[in-house]
């Protein structure tokens, strides 16, 4: 896609010339909607960004928050790679992990937890499994090569990703203050120095291709601008990016992504209000008569661009060596302009902060969402029940995580298929634990973006409330459609809202992100998809686990929910509602009723209802017989709430504030029996564990 003429025309009234032809490449990719947020940043500003825990915020390529009551700083951040995981979803899928892992590199961080959010069309179809099947695949060869475990996530199905999946990716490291390295150049006279993988041409257009609707041949045409992953290089700059922080030889970083070098480092210069000279004919290649253009823009992996002091180049240069990396000077830190010299040459000499910063936001029409007229399906009780526990959205996803080491590296103290995961931070000098939750409905945000978004933030809380975390800091993936069509943009616009009024009703900071538009294609464009990622923090290893463990009564804290709006139910039996007002009081409850003495076992109420959270929790030596008032109350997904064993039912009551509603008891017979409205129905231990194995029934 060429410079837009009413770009070329800012660009040349800036420069006072016509502008060269990688300049024009450059402004393109680096002013496209992928790298520029022309159609979203005005709308970011509704995001709460700061708090007393966080250190650095939105603009870096990660952000970083100090974990209360320990000298532990976390870096936090998330990415998308939508496009390429539909051409290529093996490559997609595994750079896009390789690229936010070099995000937390670029913070001086070591690489901890990954997250992954997955959505794609229909299940039923050949097309949506084969996406399914690469992107998990490149996701768990990368993650397992590079040694970093993926410990939580989510995989949701849904009509509107039929052309266009989505692949969003967060990850945590573990730093330092005194070890913290940030994206902004430092002094004049620095050198810039390119360390890791040699440059080649794959990659090339990334940001631009990423800026548009995806076509029908998008498969074939399009695979020259997807990035090839080499997870074992990513693993050897891992470790050396660790050895160069160890000896303080870094001043600034940036990880080579979107836009390739001349992005990265263009905006390192830029938000230290510096320029640069650059050598383009020292950039270490591996492939032949690469012109400037290639070299500027290729977007080749496992590459990071580092500001060093000139005395301190030679032993960044022994480092690379010694874990067999390409390394070259390829210029230096200015007090002038951002400047690209080829073969004697200067291709590029611009503002370095008009290249990075200067592009103009769009003004966009918008039309607020429409609600979802009221339709409730008459269906019988155990027909439902059938329906929504074998759907693939609320299906045990163990065919996915059981791909991935989610347990490399010694910290990881709850597994995947949990509410949340803990990880351990043995150097905090006590027993701290970090929760980690992931996700996002498309269901809800279809129903009613706006709120959707805000039960998406409710969610996220409760999850970490489960395994008895307060929340920290979150970060978002804000997907969506083309945004130049005034019913998709307004549809984004009220999912970011309510996000961000979510997220600040549960007192979670968000402090960095990403976007992802134009996530449109011929089959349409996707539901507006906030994903969110959210830390909590804990103390003690210990917390109540999911599974029932047969001795206690059964309560839902936060009571019963008869809205439908969103459920897998009405997906399943093609009903509709508008999504429900969603309430966080309950997710202070929760977190309380996780840490009381008489809880035995935890678990939210989310996709599917109570019906899902109930056989989530039946075990082959726990079972549960409960009663539920009616078939709304059985399947609405309501956040905010928990099904939670408990020894002593009244002393739990008056330790929450919040209603707390009688279900009934764990058994020890492993089977699921559930009276609705007086009408039974009964599982085997069996029945439940088949009807929740969808996925690997039909992929295995």
């Amino acid at each position: 896609m060429p410079l837009a003429d009413s770009d070329r025309e800012l660009v040349e009234a800036e420069l006072g010339r016509e502008a060269t032809r990688a300049e024009a490449a450059l402004f393109e990719n680096l002013w496209s909607e992928h790298c520029a947020y022309r159609s979203s940043r005005p709308l970011l500003s509704a995001f709460t960004t700061d708090g007393e825990d966080v250190v650095v915020g939105p603009g870096d390529d990660a952000a970083v928050v100090s974990v209360p009551g320990t000298d532990q700083l976390v870096t936090f951040g998330v990415e998308s790679h939508n496009h390429p995981s539909y051409v290529d979803p093996y490559d997609g899928a595994a750079t896009g992990v390789g690229g936010i892992v070099r995000d937390t590199l670029s913070m001086g961080a070591y690489p901890v937890a990954l997250a992954d959010c997955l959505y794609f069309g229909d299940f039923s179809r050949d097309h949506s499994r084969y996406l399914l099947d690469g992107v998990v695949e490149g996701i768990s060869d990368y993650g397992n090569a590079i040694g970093v475990p993926t410990v939580t996530g989510s995989t949701q199905f849904h009509d509107g990703y039929e052309g266009n999946p989505l692949v969003n990716v967060a990850c945590v490291g573990l730093v330092t203050e005194d070890r913290l390295v940030t994206a902004a150049a430092k002094e004049p006279g620095n050198k810039l120095v390119l360390v890791g993988n040699a440059t080649g041409r794959d990659g090339l257009g990334g940001a631009s291709f990423a800026s548009e609707d995806l076509a029908e041949d998008a498969e074939t045409e399009d695979r020259p601008a997807v990035q090839v992953g080499d997870p074992y290089t990513e693993k050897l700059l891992v470790e050396a990016n660790e050895a160069l922080v160890d000896e303080d030889l870094l001043q600034a970083a940036r990880d080579l992504g979107a836009a390739g070098l001349g992005g990265a480092s263009s905006e390192l210069v830029a938000l230290g209000g510096l320029g640069a000279r650059i050598d383009l004919n020292a950039v270490h290649q591996r492939e032949p008569e690469m012109n400037a253009l290639e070299i500027l823009l290729a977007e080749s992996q496992e590459r990071m661009c580092y500001e060093v002091r000139p005395e301190d180049v030679e032993r960044v240069r022994e480092i690379a060596e010694r874990f067999d990396l390409g390394c070259s000077v390829i210029g230096e830190v200015t007090e002038g302009n951002y400047v690209c010299e080829f073969d004697g040459e200067t291709v590029v000499d611009a503002p370095a902060e008009f290249l990075a910063d200067g592009a103009p936001m769009n003004d966009l029409e918008r039309e607020e969402p429409s609600e979802p007229e009221t339709d409730l399906p008459d269906v019988d009780v155990e027909a439902a029940f059938d329906a929504v526990l074998s759907s693939p959205n609320t299906a045990s996803k163990r065919w996915v995580y059981r791909q991935y080491d989610h347990e490399v590296g010694n910290r990881t103290l709850r597994r995947p298929g949990e509410d949340a995961a803990a990880l351990t931070l043995p150097d905090a000098g006590g027993e701290t634990a970090l929760a980690f939750a992931a996700g996002a409905n498309p269901n809800w945000t279809d129903a009613s973006p706006y709120r959707g978004a805000y039960a998406t933030a409710v969610e996220n809380a409760t999850n970490l409330a489960a395994v008895g975390a307060e929340p920290l800091a979150a970060v978002d993936c804000l997907n969506g459609g083309n945004p130049e069509k005034p019913d998709v943009y307004g549809g984004f616009a009220a999912a970011v809202d309510g996000l961000a009024d979510g997220c600040r009703a549960v007192d979670a900071p968000v402090v960095g992100g990403n976007v992802s538009l134009y996530n449109d294609s011929a089959a349409g464009p996707v539901p507006p998809t906030p994903t969110l990622a959210m830390l909590g923090v804990r103390q003690g290893y210990d917390a109540p686990g999911m599974a029932a463990a047969g001795d206690g009564d059964l309560v839902l804290v936060g009571g019963n929910d008869e809205t439908l709006g969103g459920s897998e139910y009405l997906a399943q039996f093609d009903g509709s509602a508008p999504f429900p007002e969603v309430d966080e009081a309950g997710v202070a409850a929760v977190r309380t009723a996780a840490g009381h003495d008489a809880t035995l076992a935890v678990h939210d109420v989310s996709d599917g209802g109570l019906a899902v959270t109930l056989a989530e929790m039946v075990g082959e030596d726990a079972g549960v017989d409960a009663e539920v008032p009616s078939v709304a109350a059985l399947f609405s997904e309501a956040p905010g709430r928990a099904v939670v064993e408990t020894t002593d039912p009244e002393a739990l009551r008056d330790a929450v504030d919040a209603p707390v509603v009688d279900l009934g008891a764990a058994t020890a017979d492993g089977a699921l029996s559930v009276v609705v409205a007086g009408e039974s129905v009964e599982y085997d231990f069996e029945d439940v564990v088949d009807a929740r194995r969808v996925l690997e029934r039909e992929l295995d």
